[in-house]
């Protein structure tokens, strides 16, 4: 099993860029795809970005690419996300989620979650 914290939100100008982190603890951290999802006010929770155990695989949603990058380090049980140029509508609380097996935009095959980080871009 794994347990999540994320770290790093906060408030920022649009234009300004924010590092969200993420620590895992508890066994097999390596082992897992770990991805990123966010929750806007009033709307339902969507991916952002996901990450293969090894780190030779990425996937972003269209509207973060080129903005966002998510990286890991397995010695260190952390997952990242660089976030750049941000923009209002990113203001979300943004959770990070881990699986086993392959990277997945699809929310359900994560069956662990962080508790959410606020990310708030003023305009």
């Amino acid at each position: 099993q794994v347990q999540l914290v994320e770290s790093g939100g906060g408030l920022v100008q649009a234009g300004g860029s924010l590092r969200l982190s993420c620590a895992a603890s508890g066994r097999g951290f390596s082992n897992h795809a770990m991805g990123w999802f966010r929750q806007a006010p009033g709307k339902e929770r969507e991916f952002v970005a996901t990450i293969r155990w090894s780190s030779d695989s990425t996937y972003y949603t269209r509207s973060v690419q080129g903005r966002f990058t998510i990286s890991r380090d397995n010695a260190k049980n952390t997952v990242y996300l660089q976030m750049n140029s941000l923009k209002p509508e990113d203001t979300a609380v943004y959770y990070c989620a881990a699986k086993l097996g392959r990277p997945n935009t699809y929310e359900g095959e994560y069956p662990y979650w962080g508790q959410g980080t606020q990310v708030t871009v003023s305009s």
